[in-house]
């Protein structure tokens, strides 16, 4: 067959044909989007979630009655005065002395208000060993840290004038700076270091910085268009920096993959003895169409966030969607115009110690060599594996599943200060210490209360009656500070919850005022609002909002993912199969994250002892984002196979040609992938250590047992039925594989199998 009597199918092939043919055209409107959409989202500002819009349930009702007061809540803070032995008590002379000079030092920086001594507020412990000074920092709550350094040194200069007693600092303001000063920084190292840890993998694996930095700069540039349109987006759904850095590692991930199996193709085309134009062309209709396949797919999958209600996971899901598009837009129109561009010149700097038995084949009308581009290691493994199907798929389905067998009791909660950080900050330990005296103290309750008179006579009997009820019920031990602002008609009432720190308690204590304290005092007056708020409300409402989304999100992901795999490569057998594989993969992430991060196995190895459970959003964050990474892989290598069966080879002969051709490339992106997640696995905090630690060991999963062995070990026990496409089915719209164009070189083509259409 010549290189040049083909016809190719399908709108990747037209669209790589289109851009090889008019190749500065292509690229000039790739730039030109790129610096409109950073353009115009630089114009349009970015708008980020309130925190109304946070939650549903009482925490939205609380965020909603509060932005509409027009009440801007400052930023409050404490100062612990403790005695570092058991005879020293709050009622001391010398113990007064500091907290009076505490009082006077922050007051003295002018930076604060509503300075209010123990002695006053009756915020002293219960062994007498313990106060607290209470204060607000001025100006806006959302940027105190900024402004709370002077404070800190104020209260510091105390310290040294009274190293008997432990005066220390704590609240949103001062926690804001030490997170920002601690893990800021770490962040954006994390960040920036993706992309060269990238690019040095893709060199090793091309050979050549020129092939090396495409899939990078695809990458780059469809995050920086992505990031314009957040901008434009957040108008109608509003963004966050969490979804920011989400949108950052997915589109790094997808874009670095869907570009180097495009350029994989296409280099293994050439190398194989083709033209540029044809291998070109052959690399747009099988790896383009793929992409795009793979593509629609994720976009999906993170669909399915927008299902949750919850603003930040909304936030996460769209602008992760929106990546994947871009990658996916560019990968497939201005990629093969680059690769027309460049030509040979795409193998410029080769690194001279790498790739040796692949040098400078120019155009070569060469046959191809048989088993060029094949894996020997995978080629090793598929010989035992489809050797022996059964023992394989046995072992390997047995290994998952047992690796997935912790998932089943997975324990989920919203990690507090001191689980997220461990003893890494000596501001944890305040934290600890503060609780351990005050419970509850430093996170409490919030009771929003809004009636039409704030000070009438039935309101201020019912907010008396809500304080006195609240200690009497054991909610709380006190003492419970109200603050009334007149003119809105608007009181807020801090609780200190019994539990503190232990969620389960301090939830306990949420339910008595929620459920009991409420209803018998401000219930019963008429016209009164009173929404509860704050940490451990907040998270009991998230959790309670995220369960309720759970089935319908896994019920979305799963049957549309079905439905694309389905119309994709039209068989049954084949979408069944992909849906099985993707979710055994996610089931052993969850085994890995609840083995290391709930009962500690190898915890210190990644630095996570004593954590005990999983950050409640994780599990459906990581089922969403796996269940569309994966089917990155599964879609290349089933249509590799699915092409080399429709060109002559029989099924364990395909299965065996699918995966040792594609083995490679899959590597190279699994290594990727797993090397950028294993960075945010090395962070501090205990979600992002999670999240990487998760995704790493996913991906890893995938591209290994899933890939490698479960996967041709199933197609070649089901042999022929891997095609089933049943009669009834065929009304359904075709949107099957572009076959390229070449012959798989293998004994005689058989008859077509049912329902396909063999293209040549």
């Amino acid at each position: 067959m010549g290189n040049g009597d083909t016809r190719v199918r399908g709108i990747a092939a037209r669209a790589g044909g289109w851009s090889a043919r008019h190749r500065w055209a292509a690229v000039g409107i790739w730039v030109l989007f790129v610096v409109l959409a950073m353009g115009l989202g630089s114009a349009a500002g970015r708008v980020d979630v309130k925190d109304s819009e946070q939650l549903k349930g009482e925490t939205s009702t609380a965020a909603h009655i509060i932005e509409d007061a027009g009440i801007e809540e400052p930023a409050g803070e404490s100062v612990l005065v403790q005695a570092k032995d058991a005879g020293t008590k709050a009622t001391d002379a010398g113990f007064r002395s500091a907290v009076a000079a505490v009082v006077e030092a922050v007051e003295g920086t002018g930076r604060v208000s509503d300075v209010t001594s123990p002695y006053e507020t009756k915020t002293l412990s219960k062994d007498g060993r313990s106060a607290l000074v209470q204060f607000d920092v001025r100006g806006d709550s959302d940027t105190a840290g900024e402004r709370i350094e002077p404070v800190l040194k104020a209260v510091e200069g105390v310290q040294k004038e009274h190293s008997e007693l432990r005066i220390e600092e704590i609240g949103g303001a001062s926690m804001m700076k030490t997170f920002d000063d601690a893990f800021g920084d770490d962040f954006k190292k994390a960040e920036l270091s993706a992309v060269p840890v990238a690019l040095g993998i893709l060199l090793i694996a091309f050979g050549a910085l020129v092939a090396a930095l495409l899939p990078v700069a695809l990458a780059v540039t469809a995050i920086m268009a992505t990031m314009g349109l957040m901008g434009i987006v957040s108008h109608v759904m509003p963004m966050s920096d969490t979804a920011n850095s989400v949108m950052l590692l997915v589109g790094l991930a997808v874009g670095v993959d869907y570009c180097l199996f495009y350029l994989r193709r296409e280099r293994e085309e050439r190398e194989a003895g083709r033209d540029a134009q044809t291998a070109l062309r052959i690399a747009a209709a099988t790896s383009g169409r793929a992409i795009i396949v793979s593509g629609v797919t994720v976009c999906v999958a993170m669909a399915g966030m927008l299902f949750t209600g919850l603003a930040e996971f909304e936030a996460m899901g769209l602008a992760s969607l929106m990546v994947v598009a871009v990658a996916m837009v560019g990968s497939v129109t201005v990629l093969p115009a680059l690769l027309s561009l460049l030509g040979e010149r795409v193998e410029k700097g080769r690194l001279p110690f790498l790739h040796r038995d692949k040098r400078r084949r120019k155009n070569q009308q060469a046959p191809a060599r048989p088993g060029r581009g094949e894996s020997r290691f995978w080629s090793a493994v598929l010989r035992v594996v489809l050797a022996k199907p059964g023992i394989s798929l046995v072992v390997a389905a047995g290994a998952l599943l047992a690796i997935a067998a912790p998932a089943l009791g997975m324990k989920t909660e919203q990690l507090t200060l001191d689980k997220e950080f461990g003893d890494s900050l000596p501001i944890v330990a305040t934290y600890n210490r503060v609780n351990e005296a005050f419970p509850g103290g430093t996170e409490p309750a919030e009771v929003i209360v809004k009636a039409r008179d704030i000070n009438s006579p039935e309101v201020k009997s019912a907010l008396a009656d809500f304080r006195s009820k609240a200690i009497s019920s054991g909610a709380t031990r006190g003492p419970v500070d109200i603050k009334v602002h007149d003119a809105q008609n608007v009181a807020f009432v801090y609780v200190p919850l019994v539990g503190g720190s232990d969620q389960e308690k301090a939830g306990r204590s949420l339910d008595l005022l929620r459920d009991g304290v409420r209803p018998a005092t401000l219930g019963k007056v008429d016209g009164v609002e009173a929404p509860i708020t704050g940490q451990v409300a907040g998270s009991r409402d998230f959790n309670d909002q995220l369960v309720g989304s759970v089935v319908p999100v896994f019920a979305f992901v799963v049957v549309f993912a079905f439905l694309l795999m389905l119309l994709s490569f039209r068989s049954l057998t084949v979408a069944i199969t992909s849906i099985v594989l993707n979710l055994l993969s996610v089931g052993a992430a969850y085994g890995i994250l609840v083995g290391v991060f709930q009962h500690g196995w190898g915890a210190s190895l990644v630095g996570a002892e004593g954590v005990g459970a999983i950050i409640t959003w994780l599990p459906l964050f990581l089922f969403v984002i796996l269940f569309g990474l994966s089917m990155d892989y599964h879609v290349f290598v089933v249509s590799r196979i699915r092409e080399a069966r429709l060109r002559g080879l029989e099924t364990k002969e395909a299965i065996r040609h699918g995966v040792v051709t594609t083995a490679g490339v899959v590597t190279s992106a699994a290594v990727i992938m797993v090397a950028v997640f294993a960075i945010f696995g090395t962070l501090s905090m205990q979600s992002m250590k999670q999240m990487g630690v998760g995704l790493a060991a996913a991906v890893l999963i995938d591209a290994t047992i899933i890939r490698g062995v479960l996967l041709p070990a199933v197609m070649a026990l089901l042999g022929e039925r891997n095609w089933y496409f049943p009669k009834w089915l065929h009304r359904l719209p075709d949107l099957t594989h572009d076959e390229a164009p070449e012959q798989v070189s293998g004994p005689p083509q058989p008859p077509a199998v049912e329902g396909e259409r063999v293209g040549v």
